[in-house]
Order: C-alpha cells, then structure tokens, then sequence
C-alpha cells in the first residue's frame, strides 16, 4: 500500500508595522520566535516551524535613568560624611580605662583623749578638747497605801492648853507623864515635860500663865475621841494648887480606834522612796539627754545621779489608809562634740601614717570608751580605739603619662613594676572596638582606683 505524503507549508504571517511617534522615541523590541511544532506522520520526522512572537508593551526607560542621576548626589554626600566620621572616631575617641584595685592594709591605733569643760577649742598637741557639762533637777511626789494593819489598840490624841493662875504667882513643873482627868472621866497624860509660867498680877487682877501640852488617852479605843472639854490634874488633889492649876482643849481628841485599821510600815516608806527615785532619775536623765544636740557625744558611764532630798509626813507607824513622799534628783552629764573628736582623730591619723601610705577615705573607725569620768570636776578620760583603711601613695597622672601607646599586656607589666604586689587586680578597656593600646594622648587614659 502506497505512503500518503502530505505537503505542510507554513503559513504567511504578516508583520504589521508599529508607527512610531514623533515625540516618544520608544526602544526598539526585539521578537523572539516562538517555536510552532507540527509533525508530519513519516517515519519519526518532525519538523518544526516558528511563529513571530506578539510584541511586548514597550517600557519607559527616561524615568530609571532619571531617578539615578537623582540618587547619585545623595550617595555621594552620604559617603563623605560617612568617611568623615570614620577618620574623627579613628583619630579623635580612641581611649584606654584603666581600673586599679590597691592592696589595702588595715592599720590599729590606740590613744587617750580628755575631754574637759574649762577649754574651748582643740588642742590636738596635748590631746584634749572641749567637754560640756549639762544638769536637770526633778521632783516627784505620790501618794501610796498603808499596807500595814493596825489592832484596836488606838489611843487617842490631842492638844490642851494648861493654865496656871496660882496666887501669889509661881511657876510649875511637871514631868512627862502627868495626868489629865477630862470633865467626862477619861483619863490622858502628857507626852512632854511641862514647865507652866507664873501668872500676872495686877492690883486684885490675875492673868493666867499658860502652854500648851500633847496629850493621850491612858487606854484605847473610840471613847477617848471626845470632844472640847476642860482638865483637871488629880495628881494636885488635896494641895492648894488643885484648883489654881487647870487646861481646856479647843478641838476633838482624835485617833482612838477600835478594830482593824491601816498604818504606815517601814517597808512602805522605803518602796515610796524607791519608786520616786526611780521615777525622777528617768525624768532628771531624759531631760539632760533632750538638752545634749545631735553633735555631741553622750558616754553611758557619762551621767550622774543623786538623790538631794526625800519626805514624808507619814511616819512609820501611823494610822492611816494612804501617805505621801516626795524625791528630788539632780542628774548631771558630761558630753563633747563628735566633730572634735574627729578633728583630733584626723591630726593624729596624719602622724602617725606610714611613709608612702595614704588614707583609704571612709575607713576611719572610732570607738570610745571611758573609765575615768569626773562629772562635778567637768573632765572625762577617753580611750579611743582607731581602725582605719591604708594604701600604698598612686600618682594616677603619672601612671597615666607612662602608660600611653602600651598593650594591655604591656600596661599591666608596667603597673606591676611600677607597685609591685600592692595591686590585688587590673583591668583594662579600650575604646573603640578596634583599639588595642592605649592613646598617645595623656587625656585620653584614664586611671581609676576602686576597693574591695
């Protein structure tokens, strides 16, 4: 059977051409050939053709090539400054911390200060300063209850008037103990001895010598608490002198008793004089502290007080529900400013630091003890225990000045020969990132000193 062939040819494509505008001068775009594929049916042989592509949209290319000579300016100011900057960090920041860590010794000393009343300003020579002395009086007063229980023994007692009218006048004497008969039987004696002037005489007329007498019932008990009455004295019965010598009371006889009563106790006197004491100590102390400002020093051992005088009305013994005492304190202190003892301290420090040492600023401690302290006399002895912070003397600009140019390991060679071991640790910082020793400008290395 006869192959059939069959004659493809491609088919005319015609190319319509583009006007171009006058104005608008576009690029030219190229074609690209787009590849048509048409087998023929012979013995596997292809044959392949290809179509004109379509033409693309032409692009604008004015606007990218003006927005770039835009742009250009910019960039390049941005380089300059960008460079600028570089060379003043390169040649103008560049800097080297360096932190030292000095060995710090710690140094003890002891001294024997006096702080005394009659000076007014430091003497650092003959170690003294001024003291200032403070007082405060004060008084305390209460009343407090009778503990102690009374029988019905309670005699009564008062006071009577004995006249003495005996013609011709002569004085009296009785011994204490003399007997007194109450117009209403009760029987009282004299607690004293009595010695009755002589009366007065004037032509016919008689004025009454006269004293006045303690006296108490013989016996106990409320019936002796009589009122006003007039005495006789039984002892002068039978004599001429029994109705020349007489005595009349102008108030109540008082203190008979009978039962259970309350009387004051010896322990009760002593507990009020205790609790008073103790009460206007606090009050005399708190007040001289209050006197003393911030700014001065105020030793425990350095206040002194005393009793100057304790009272009562109430003995021990008598009868009654409450008694009042009374204290009087005087308290007394001796203080000196803490500002003189550091003016001292400060001078004495300074002569007795080692050679080559400096003071470690804040280490400074005082303590202050005093075992001799003369209030009245206005003069206190102080111990004073020191203790304080030293180094080794570091010239930092020096240190600086000969470590300009060096490396980190070339400065802490240096440090340690320059100090040797009284540098317990170094640290070095280069700034910026890129620095690697320190500047040769002076300004630029800074040394620091810091303490454990």
């Amino acid at each position: 059977m006869a192959k059939k062939i069959y004659d493809i040819k491609p088919p005319k494509i015609a190319i319509k051409k583009v006007e171009r505008k006058p104005v608008v001068k576009k690029p030219v775009v190229k074609k690209t050939k787009v590849p048509l594929t048409i087998e023929k049916e012979s013995k596997n042989i292809v044959t392949q053709y290809y179509a004109p592509a379509q033409p693309q949209t032409p692009v604008q290319t004015k606007t990218k090539k003006e927005g770039k000579s835009a742009k250009k300016p910019i960039f390049i100011s941005i380089l300059i400054i960008v460079l600028f900057v570089a060379i003043y960090l390169f040649f103008k920041l560049p800097k080297a911390d360096i932190t030292i860590w000095p060995k710090v010794d710690t140094l003890s000393l002891q001294q024997t200060l006096t702080a005394d009343k009659s000076i007014t300003v430091v003497d650092t020579a003959k170690a003294v300063i001024p003291a200032q002395y403070f007082q405060s009086i004060k008084t305390a007063t209460q009343d407090f209850p009778s503990t102690g229980n009374g029988s019905n023994e309670g005699k009564s007692q008062g006071t009577i008037t004995v006249y003495n009218k005996y013609d011709p006048p002569k004085a009296f004497n009785f011994v204490a103990g003399t007997h007194f008969m109450s117009d209403s039987g009760k029987l009282f004696i004299a607690l004293q001895k009595i010695t009755i002037p002589a009366a007065k005489k004037v032509g016919s007329k008689i004025t009454p010598g006269s004293v006045s007498v303690q006296i108490q019932a013989v016996e106990g008990g409320t019936d002796y608490n009589i009122a006003p009455s007039n005495f006789s004295v039984p002892g002068l019965k039978g004599t001429a002198s029994y109705f020349s010598v007489s005595a009349s009371s102008a108030e109540a006889m008082t203190g008979g008793y009978t039962g259970k009563v309350k009387k004051v106790t010896d322990d009760d006197l002593q507990e009020a004089k205790n609790v008073l004491t103790q009460k206007a100590t606090a009050d005399a102390t708190a007040d001289v502290k209050g006197q003393i400002s911030a700014d001065y020093i105020l030793l425990d051992n350095a206040i002194l007080s005393n009793v100057t005088d304790s009272s009562t009305k109430s003995k021990s013994g008598a009868i009654a529900d409450t008694f009042n005492y009374s204290v009087t304190v005087q308290a007394s202190a001796l203080a000196f400013k803490k500002s003189d003892v550091d003016t001292f301290v400060k001078s004495y420090i300074a002569s007795q630091m080692p050679t080559g040492k400096t003071l470690l600023d804040g280490s400074t401690k005082v303590d202050y003890s005093s075992n001799v302290i003369d209030i009245s006399g206005g003069k206190a002895t102080l111990n004073l225990n020191i203790s304080l912070g030293a180094y080794q003397n570091i010239d930092k600009n020096a240190i600086g000045l000969s470590l300009m140019g060096e490396n980190a390991e070339q400065i802490k060679q240096t440090i340690t020969n320059n100090m040797g071991d009284q540098v317990s640790k170094t640290q070095i910082k280069f700034w910026p990132f890129w620095v690697s020793s320190a500047p040769n400008n002076q300004s630029a290395v800074h040394v620091f000193l810091k303490f454990q």
